[in-house]
């Protein structure tokens, strides 16, 4: 990073509705406690909040309304007025709509105006990329702070009248993994000197020659009546890839900073579900860190995921510590992590 720190002042969250929780799930889709039971074993996600009334298909909330909440409490938690924000960056792989991109909605519901806006299309990595994003250019000068969102709204693409007993596996399983939500965190080069620096911040595409993992269509008039599946999982394949990529993120990050294993303090997983986390982080052997997680609340909320996990983290985090996030995007397959330190 450069030599200017660019340091984490806040994170805000934000969740549609209610929490759902398996029994709640499995009875609005009429399935039997032979799929809960399969859900808890091999899933092990408890609750998940979504942005739709299963009982109507009626949509809740947006991802612009779940992002202005999270931004406006990031924003509260820092002490900072939307005034004082120099640039404003989304990650997400659900957008409201193609235009207006979603990041300008929500800057203009802040009353952001005059900046540098932009939206970043991905999936789990995402969040991860505003920061990069971010932090480079407040690395420049001309900036001095960031605001930072990243969310998804998932729940949009279910069919709440479909018989789940008929779908093939790699549309099932979206069912049961994802939820809904939104983050923001503040990022600023003239933080107070407790604050969190960001150390090290890496984004890389691994897809070369790999078939995407999980594929989310947008229909138009011409291909509406698509017998093609909106949303579909490999999920065979992100059980292989997405544990050997986030071993070679954390190696990465580590070997950029020259941290040891045992000097992190703090691990945040990829958060594709309970039961992948504990296999990941098992993986990652960092021996003295505490994990971070949120999926069994939350649901994997794709972009908001790591800000939920930050949220939980800035409470706990002590001085001095060291905190590696790490994030796989596996559409087409994006390596992501970020290195936080308080000193």
């Amino acid at each position: 990073m450069a030599e200017t720190p660019v340091r984490l002042l806040s994170v805000g969250t934000a969740l549609p509705g209610p929490p759902i929780d398996t029994a709640a799930l499995a009875g609005a889709f009429g399935m039997d406690q032979v799929w809960r039971q399969w859900v808890d074993t091999f899933i092990g996600t408890r609750t998940r909040h979504l942005a739709v009334d299963l009982s109507t298909g009626e949509r809740r909330d947006s991802l612009a309304d779940l992002g202005e909440r999270a931004a406006v409490q990031a924003l509260t938690r820092a002490g900072i007025s939307a005034e004082e924000i120099d640039v404003v960056v989304l990650g997400t792989a659900t957008p409201d709509t193609l235009m207006p991109a979603t990041v300008n909605v929500v800057a203009e519901r802040l009353r952001i105006d005059g900046v540098p806006a932009f939206q970043l299309q991905s999936g789990c990595s995402g969040a991860v990329q505003t920061f990069d994003v971010a932090a480079s250019l407040l690395s420049t000068g001309r900036y001095r702070t960031a605001l930072v969102v990243g969310g998804d709204v998932i729940a949009k693409h279910y069919d709440v009248k479909a018989d789940l007993t008929a779908l093939p596996p790699d549309e099932l399983v979206n069912y049961v993994l994802f939820g809904d939500g939104a983050g923001a965190a503040v990022l600023s080069t003239a933080g107070p000197p407790e604050a969190p620096v960001l150390r090290s911040v890496l984004t890389r595409l691994s897809g070369l020659d790999r078939a995407p993992g999980q594929i989310l269509r947008w229909y138009g008039l011409a291909d509406r009546d698509t017998s093609e599946a909106p949303a579909s999982e490999d999920y065979k394949a992100i059980e292989e890839f997405v544990p050997v990529l986030a071993e070679e993120t954390a190696d990465e990050l580590l070997d950029d900073l020259g941290w040891d294993r045992a000097e992190v303090d703090y691990l945040l997983p990829p958060q594709l579900s309970v039961a992948m986390t504990g296999k990941i982080t098992a993986r990652l052997a960092f021996p003295a860190a505490e994990e971070v997680s949120c999926v069994a609340e939350t649901g994997n909320n794709g972009n908001a995921l790591v800000f939920f996990q930050l949220d939980r983290l800035l409470p706990r985090m002590t001085r001095p510590s060291r905190a590696i996030a790490v994030a796989i995007e596996s559409s087409k397959w994006i390596k992501s992590g970020l290195a936080l330190e308080r000193a």
